[in-house]
């Protein structure tokens, strides 16, 4: 492996080591959106080492993002996100392999991206793409790291069918098309950065073998700075994953 020093701070974690960084260079990750959330996952995933990373997004990068999407600059104002963000991850970490792909993605490339990866982010901001994106997980037996984020509460979730969790869907059975926008409700920029950043945490343990992340939901008031944690038990009736 070239420029071990890069990795030092982690590869002297026990539970990583020269083995495990070597794990996060052979592995890959697929992150849906690189707004709030997608900017620090995929950051600290480049940086970590993981190997391979899959940016889907469909939007351009405006003045009101760079509040909470720290991977941009201003002279990004305009460029496609994920032409911007390959570039400074890219600058960040050229070890790195990064691809871009531009959504919304049909069903079917969709599902080929999610089968290329080992895990999937989801760091976007709306039910239908959340539902598509745990629909395919589920089908390719993949885990899914969800996080969300607004006003001054965030929320966190590893989903992981293979190890006989539940799914997105358990959880949200009901979801729809109305829901609270940051543009409407606010969001503060540290707040989005965090659960971004522990998407990323999660995505590297489950990837490392060392997280018991799954089928937790856990939720954070950064207002007061207290964390809730809550089992999400599997529903043998969802439509997604169950035999409803």
């Amino acid at each position: 492996m070239n420029d071990l020093s890069r990795y030092s701070r982690q590869i002297v974690l026990r539970e990583i080591g020269v083995n495990g960084q070597q794990l996060l260079r052979d592995s890959s990750a697929l992150v849906i959106g690189v707004g709030g959330l997608g900017a620090a996952a995929s950051l600290y995933l480049a940086a970590a080492g993981i190997g391979r990373l899959l940016l889907c997004d469909r939007d351009r990068v405006e003045l009101s993002n760079l509040q909470r999407q720290v991977i941009y600059r201003q002279a990004d104002v305009g460029r496609a996100k994920i032409e911007a963000a390959a570039r400074h991850l890219a600058e960040l970490n050229p070890q790195c392999a990064v691809q871009t792909l531009a959504g919304p993605l049909a069903p079917q490339a969709l599902a080929q991206a999610v089968g290329e990866v080992d895990i999937v982010l989801d760091c976007s901001d709306n039910f239908p793409t959340r539902g598509a994106v745990n629909a395919a997980c589920v089908a390719a037996r993949k885990p899914l790291v969800s996080g969300a984020a607004i006003r001054f509460e965030g929320q966190l979730a590893v989903f992981d069918l293979a190890r006989g969790g539940a799914c997105y869907a358990c959880l949200y059975p009901q979801a729809g098309e109305a829901q609270e926008t940051c543009e409407e409700a606010g969001v503060l920029g540290p707040a989005v950065g965090v659960v971004g950043s522990l998407q990323a945490l999660a995505a590297i343990k489950h990837l490392l073998g060392i997280g018991r992340d799954a089928g937790k939901l856990q939720l954070w008031d950064a207002l007061h700075m207290r964390w809730r944690t809550l089992n999400i038990p599997r529903d043998p009736q969802c439509p997604v994953c169950g035999h409803g």
